[in-house]
């Protein structure tokens, strides 16, 4: 009886200090409701002040921004009417500001020849070769100063005068020498396109630079011999020696064809008179005494 009663009271007691430990918990519980509600609030106070500060920002930044730079175009009013079709293509040649202008025009008009633009279209093809501080230095012309293709090319000239290569003279053809392992044609048409560029005509210097440019070998031998006297003349035997030259590099290069072994014939062997006639008598052998 007395264990039932401390089994009760144990019971009753595990209870009460199940009541309490409930009582507390719903006790937390509530509080942290309390505190989430607190924090929702804070942060959508947080929330709202963010958005107010990010749109000031932006309308501040849209106040303080800078106006775009505007384009000023040097073309006159007529260039700029001026409608380019849709079949013209842009020209494949760039000026960076340290190329040759003369040598860029040349490439430039080339392209247009093909073409077969305007003027105007002209005018308006060239300024989209031209980038970085060129751009910036066409831009900063007057506008509608100019008026024709030939007036920008000459103001093109002029702003980069000091990018032209020195002109060719009749003396840069001593300059070209064949190189060693350079074949004669190679040197021929390396010499012809400097003579070109030089523009001269006076043939017995072409042909006495020729001669001193080029390599020893049989056809320098033959053109000391019998010496022409126009360039012409040496191109003609440049060609036929070229021609004979392959033929004989050809004929080093090709293989000899070996005699099949069907067409080869034994070697007859040369038999010894000696084998077939009478043996050579025996010589006496030394220190052999001799029977009676």
């Amino acid at each position: 009886m007395q264990q039932v009663m401390e089994m009760m009271r144990g019971l009753q007691d595990e209870m009460t200090e199940s009541r309490v430990e409930q009582e507390r918990m719903q006790t937390d519980l509530v509080d942290s409701r309390a505190r989430n509600d607190e924090l929702h609030i804070v942060n959508e106070e947080l929330h709202r002040g963010l958005s107010s500060n990010q749109g000031q920002r932006e309308q501040d930044e849209t106040e303080h921004l800078t106006p775009p730079r505007e384009f000023s175009t040097p073309f006159s009013q007529e260039i700029l009417d001026a409608v380019i079709p849709n079949t013209f293509a842009g020209p494949k040649v760039i000026f960076t500001r340290i190329e040759d202008p003369e040598a860029h025009l040349t490439a430039f008009h080339t392209q247009m020849v093909f073409v077969g633009g305007s003027d105007a279209a002209s005018c308006k093809l060239f300024m989209s070769t031209m980038t970085g501080m060129a751009m910036d230095w066409f831009i900063s012309l007057p506008n509608g100063h100019i008026t024709s293709f030939q007036q920008l090319s000459q103001l093109f000239r002029e702003q980069y005068l000091a990018n032209r290569a020195p002109p060719p003279v009749s003396y840069d053809l001593f300059d070209v020498k064949q190189y060693q392992g350079e074949t004669l044609k190679e040197y021929i048409n390396r010499f012809r396109a400097q003579v070109v560029k030089v523009g001269t005509s006076e043939e017995p210097m072409i042909v006495y630079a020729f001669r001193k440019g080029v390599c020893s070998g049989p056809f320098c031998e033959s053109i000391i011999r019998n010496r022409p006297r126009t360039f012409a003349k040496i191109r003609r035997r440049a060609v036929e020696h070229i021609a004979s030259e392959g033929e004989v590099c050809e004929k080093r290069t090709s293989v000899v064809p070996s005699r099949s072994r069907t067409q080869t014939r034994a070697q007859p062997v040369r038999v010894n008179e000696t084998t077939t006639g009478r043996k050579k008598p025996e010589g006496r052998r030394p220190y052999e005494t001799r029977k009676p």
